[in-house]
């Protein structure tokens, strides 16, 4: 049985949810003291987070970015906002996915299988010129440097590899990625590509992934 913990400081919401996960047949952990809520995070062994961007006396953001140092657990953001850069922000600190409140639970339900099915798979290596490609790791290592890429980024990556030096398309790399175009978010995928080419930068690989215009993406 897959593992989800919840920080959400509304306790009404936090019931609704741990009810709603536990009868889609989820074991659920829920985070009632948020006095040390980074460390429950990095303990709780969980297979996805849900996580709120306002929590007393700390940002949700803020955890997820400081989380994403040390782990590459997949974490959903739930938020009542609705401006265009919490979402923003949230990508590009490493959130799997964004939700806003009042959400829909089938489609929470949804996306929180989608993550999932992003997750587990067998060892597997592949290589990118000299960077060697762990698929279960989720990460790029080139000599001694190595960069953990969120589920997002390699499963952008994957794709990117597997017909580099084609033009993928953004509509692509959007439906492999939520399955489903009703769920799709053009910013959220710009940000991941901004993440990837970073990361990639780190490396040594600068220019790696070029836009081509009202086309898509190429990996050189």
């Amino acid at each position: 049985m897959q593992k989800l913990l919840v920080i959400e400081d509304n306790e009404t919401l936090r019931g609704e949810l741990k009810i709603l996960l536990e009868n889609a047949g989820y074991e659920v952990a829920v985070v009632c003291d948020f006095t040390d809520v980074e460390n429950q995070m990095r303990e709780s062994g969980s297979d996805l987070i849900l996580l709120d961007i306002n929590l007393p006396g700390t940002n949700g953001e803020v955890l997820l970015q400081n989380f994403r140092k040390e782990k590459d657990t997949p974490v959903i953001m739930l938020t009542s906002r609705t401006g265009e850069m919490d979402e923003v922000l949230s990508m590009s600190f490493g959130a799997d996915d964004y939700i806003t409140k009042p959400y829909n639970p089938t489609i929470l339900l949804l996306r929180i299988s989608a993550v999932l099915k992003r997750g587990f798979r067998t060892e597997q290596t592949q290589h990118y010129y000299d960077v060697e490609v762990s698929l279960t790791k989720g990460s790029l290592t080139r000599g001694d440097k190595e960069q953990v890429l969120t589920k997002n980024e390699m499963i952008i990556f994957e794709l990117l590899l597997e017909r580099q030096g084609e033009i993928v398309s953004r509509d692509e790399l959007m439906t492999t990625l939520w399955d489903n175009d009703e769920f799709l978010n053009d910013n959220a995928l710009s940000v991941n590509i901004s993440r990837l080419r970073g990361k990639l930068a780190d490396l040594g690989i600068k220019d790696g992934i070029e836009t081509r215009k009202k086309q898509g993406y190429v990996l050189k």
